[in-house]
């Protein structure tokens, strides 16, 4: 018999999570039945969200149950099962990572061409990690054409992209901020105007000299001192889309910043969450321009991979400490 392995949770983390918080499980691999495909798991990705899933608390999504496994994007091969258009040896984008082989509702899952792309793309670039890069920067935040814009987080796998759409729709000037020399320097490889190393001193000052102008757009991913400071350097009728605000993620008590939210009224800003699900009516326009940037090499993207299903509760809290370059995913 095979033995599918699949990581639980184990408890609920208070404050960061650590390993104790998950246990590696084995089960038998499941048979499908009507309408349902087993699909042996090659790519899983780990991604922020996951944190607050972690917590028993009401939210935009079901919390994760104790005891069970845990899900998430994850792409592979079928093995059994059949629906329509899809048949064993296709290849599936699905729901249900965690684990090595997976019982998806045939519904549930996407078929993907493992030729146009190599497959790790789907679960990043070309995938949920792009759309929301796309849908934040064009849609929700509503980019135009010689704007200044501002990303935070920026050497992870959507601010990356982020900047490179920017540039690519018009962006006068692209700033990011990222966690290490090493990311300093990779955004700047990738095309941002002006990058700075958050740790160096004050977000403010740091924002300020890379963008003396101001900005008009602000793509948040961390959310707290960042937020501030995208507040306070923004000009009149400024748009922050926020997607992410890791920096509370683990927090165990309420954040200090921001601390300028009045400045929102007399420069007419505007502050809006999304959530990529929202925006599912512009996946057919993205794919087809990132599809085609990428064939044509103008924009590229970053993965950390780690091996085995066993490393995955490794692999999410490197991402939450920021050892990401790009993407984070686990081969399985």
């Amino acid at each position: 018999m095979t033995v599918n392995r699949e990581i639980h949770l184990a408890s609920r983390p208070h404050g960061w999570p650590t390993a104790e918080n998950f246990r590696l499980v084995e089960a038998e691999v499941p048979t499908p039945g009507p309408g349902q495909l087993l699909v042996r798991n090659q790519f899983m990705s780990v991604d922020p969200y996951m944190r607050g899933r972690m917590n028993d608390v009401k939210s935009y999504v079901p919390p994760f149950a104790l005891d069970a496994p845990l899900d998430g994007g994850a792409i592979g091969e079928v093995v059994a099962g059949e629906a329509d258009g899809i048949a064993p040896g296709d290849t599936v984008l699905h729901g249900l990572g965690w684990r090595e082989y997976a019982l998806v509702d045939a519904q549930g899952a996407r078929k993907v061409d493992p030729d146009l792309a190599p497959v790790t793309a789907y679960l990043g670039v070309l995938g949920m990690t792009g759309l929301t890069a796309y849908a934040g920067l064009l849609d929700v935040a509503a980019m135009q054409p010689g704007e200044t814009v501002f990303v935070s987080g920026a050497a992870g796998a959507v601010g990356s992209v982020v900047g490179q759409i920017a540039k690519l729709r018009g962006a006068a000037r692209v700033v990011g901020s990222a966690g290490s020399p090493a990311k300093v320097e990779r955004l700047r490889a990738l095309g941002f105007d002006a990058v700075f190393d958050y740790h160096d001193g004050p977000v403010g000052n740091s924002l300020r000299a890379a963008a003396p102008d101001g900005i008009d757009v602000y793509f948040d991913n961390v959310g707290g001192e960042h937020l501030e400071a995208a507040i306070g350097a923004m000009r009149a009728h400024g748009r922050a889309a926020i997607c992410g605000m890791i920096s509370q993620y683990n927090a165990t008590e309420p954040p200090a910043a921001p601390r300028n939210l009045g400045l929102i009224i007399g420069k007419r800003i505007t502050l809006r969450g999304f959530l990529v699900r929202d925006h599912q009516h512009l996946r057919d326009g993205f794919e087809r321009e990132v599809a085609g940037w990428l064939r044509e090499g103008r924009i590229s993207y970053d993965e950390t991979i780690v091996d085995g299903v066993a490393n995955a509760p490794d692999a999410f809290l490197g991402l939450l400490r920021g050892e990401n370059l790009g993407k984070m995913l686990v081969r399985l």
